[in-house]
């Protein structure tokens, strides 16, 4: 085993949600790893969502100093303080967690992932490596979006198109699994793994250092952008780069299937045998979801949302939202 067994999820901010909740605790029961820690900026409102994490066995509620992590970071990496001066001029959350993440990840090494995820299978056989990342299925690449080329542009335009028709149509998830070859296989940062001081994640960082002070608040920029030109130029043989089908069954855009109401809401017939984690975008056009997310609308909509059907696979026993 190279990887640690522990799984690391981020937040910033006072508010968790149910839906993240729901993330910190599948980990905990399908993972199969000892250690699951929620690492937090601030100090978390009290309420039914923090009950149930404290009472969550193998949970480790843990309140970071991101400029002292930061600034560790900086000094193994021989950076100085220019990760922390770069967090400092980020002002949103989403892009500070890029930073922070693989801060984290660097330092104490294990399994990142994101609060907009499932976890449905054991993530022990992802350790036997030194670090893994694995691929969605996109449309807009950065080397597409920067291309001067009709051709190019005309060909992803069409492909885009064609995803917004399906994400709109029952089941047109099913429609896009018989398309998803002509999509780009991106890179995402949501779920990743490393050895502590990992060399992907060294190269990562300090790419983020050089990434030009206007570019650093693009969507994406120090997020798949940069993790993707960082995995091409990779020269070393001692990084898996996972299928879309173990993290991201269902792609951007697509993934608002998740939310559909369906009479015959069928997990198996999305998941594959293959599939460890589910992302389900909450950054994208489901983000309206989480507020309406609890135990309470999982229950009452396991049946025929494939969300929800989802969760109550993969926590046995849901906490009171009271």
């Amino acid at each position: 085993m190279m990887i640690p067994a522990r799984v690391h999820f981020c937040w910033i901010g006072t508010s968790l949600p149910w839906a993240y909740v729901f993330a910190i605790l599948s980990a905990a029961e399908r993972s199969e790893l000892p250690e699951i820690i929620l690492h937090h900026t601030d100090v978390l409102e009290d309420g039914a969502e923090l009950r149930a994490l404290r009472n969550a066995s193998r949970v480790q509620l843990s309140r970071i100093d991101p400029l002292a992590c930061l600034a560790e970071t900086g000094r193994r990496l021989g950076v100085g303080g220019e990760l922390v001066v770069l967090y400092q001029g980020l002002d949103s959350p989403v892009m500070r967690t890029d930073v922070l993440r693989a801060a984290i990840l660097y330092l104490q090494g294990g399994v990142y992932l994101d609060l907009d995820t499932v976890t449905t299978a054991s993530l022990l056989p992802l350790l036997d490596t030194p670090q893994f990342v694995g691929t969605e299925f996109i449309v807009w690449p950065h080397v597409v979006r920067a291309s001067r080329s009709p051709i190019v542009w005309a060909r992803h335009l069409i492909l885009d198109l064609l995803r917004k028709i399906l994400r709109r149509m029952p089941h047109g998830w099913r429609t896009f699994k018989r398309v998803e070859k002509f999509y780009f296989r991106g890179v995402n940062n949501a779920v990743m793994g490393a050895e502590a001081n990992s060399s992907l994640l060294s190269e990562y960082l300090q790419a983020m250092l050089a990434v030009p002070p206007e570019r650093r608040t693009q969507a994406y920029a120090l997020g798949p952008d940069l993790l993707q030109e960082v995995v091409d130029r990779y020269q070393q043989d001692d990084l898996i780069v996972e299928e879309p089908e173990v993290f991201y069954p269902l792609p951007p855009r697509i993934s608002e299937q998740w939310f559909r109401i369906d009479r015959n809401a069928r997990l198996d017939a999305v998941l594959s045998a293959k599939t460890r984690v589910v992302h389900w975008y909450a950054s994208v056009r489901t983000k309206s979801r989480v507020a309406l997310i609890d135990p309470k609308y999982v229950q009452e909509h396991r049946e025929r949302q494939l969300y929800s059907a989802l969760v109550c696979s993969c926590i046995r026993n849901l906490p009171d939202a009271a």
